[in-house]
């Protein structure tokens, strides 16, 4: 494994991990400010990321008197990597969560998410609405759960080669390609600045392990970008896709669960990004601020000031009220 405090370049040393074993898989857990006890802050990655990804934000909630808590979640890095495909599922991934406070001895905690990862935060709040005390999510607001699964909705609406069809319907296929290309897939997917155009024949993941030239302008340094790719190399990707093979089990599991979150929540857009907006977030979440920046979709990595201002002026706002 990369050693990821030489690694950070610029920014303070990022954590040294820790392996912590929870609901039967183990976990590798970054952490900061563990003197700050009284005030938890969970953050959790998306697609295809790694802790790593909130390695601007950690300093800065430290200061802020956070204990930040960033796991790689199951299926990244060097967290367990279950062979079962059902073993991905959300009940599965927020139990991870769950299971991590209770390690830590917290009732309760705040939690960030970003892409996947607040798909886990949503329904963590819906699943565990006790041990959520206020919500941060990036790029992705609650997906409203309509009449039919998944799967077979976006089939219907963007066809087969969408990828998060494609990774269920052809399984192993992306998952082949990507690991062969680990290296430039990631070049190609992290960037910023991408001009706009209509997407390309054929499916977009296995476009951009392919593609020899990438769009837009790169998002991060290289000594920052090998902390990724090292990190697929290592595990490979099937892992992380396996939370996408879980779409309509979810959608079956969360079925009689009333979509409705009532803790105090921030929902950072990237106005660039290719996620839209949710036009009805403030009925499902009825306690919402709203900030938009102007980036993409790696809204943390990005921005990182702006991201870093508008968390900690909410979190100030909220505790002081």
């Amino acid at each position: 494994m990369r050693d990821l405090h030489s690694t950070a370049s610029n920014q303070t040393e990022f954590p040294k991990p820790t392996m912590i074993s929870v609901n039967n898989v183990v976990l590798e857990v970054f952490e900061a400010g563990k003197q700050n006890s009284d005030k938890p802050i969970v953050l959790c990655h998306g697609f295809p990321e790694h802790a790593f990804s909130w390695r601007f934000q950690i300093p800065a909630l430290v200061a802020a008197g956070y204990h930040v808590i960033v796991p790689n979640q199951r299926g990244y890095g060097n967290s367990s990597c279950p062979t079962e495909v059902t073993d991905y599922d959300i009940k599965h991934l927020t139990g991870d969560l769950i299971a991590l406070l209770d390690y830590y001895g917290y009732k309760d905690a705040t939690f960030v998410g970003h892409d996947w990862g607040a798909n886990v935060v949503w329904n963590l709040a819906l699943l565990y609405p006790k041990r959520v005390n206020k919500i941060i999510n990036l790029a992705l607001p609650y997906q409203e759960r309509g009449e039919q699964p998944w799967i077979e909705f976006m089939e219907t609406i963007f066809g087969e080669d969408f990828y998060f069809v494609h990774f269920n319907k052809k399984v192993g296929v992306a998952d082949s390609i990507m690991n062969e290309n680990t290296p430039q897939f990631m070049r190609n997917i992290f960037r910023k600045d991408v001009p706009p155009a209509p997407p390309a024949p054929g499916m977009l993941m296995i476009n951009l392990a392919r593609a020899e030239k990438p769009f837009g302008k790169p998002l991060m340094e290289d000594n920052e970008l090998s902390v990724f790719v090292s990190a697929f190399e290592l595990s490979g990707f099937t892992g992380a896709i396996n939370w996408y093979r879980n779409l309509d089990r979810n959608w079956h599991l969360m079925a009689n669960i009333k979509p409705i979150i009532h803790q105090p929540t921030l929902m950072i857009y990237g106005e660039q990004d290719t996620i839209p907006k949710s036009e009805n977030l403030k009925n499902i979440v009825p306690n919402l601020d709203i900030v938009s920046l102007d980036c993409g979709h790696w809204i943390q990595q990005e921005k990182p000031e702006e991201t870093n201002l508008s968390i900690l002026k909410w979190l100030a706002q909220q505790n002081a009220s």
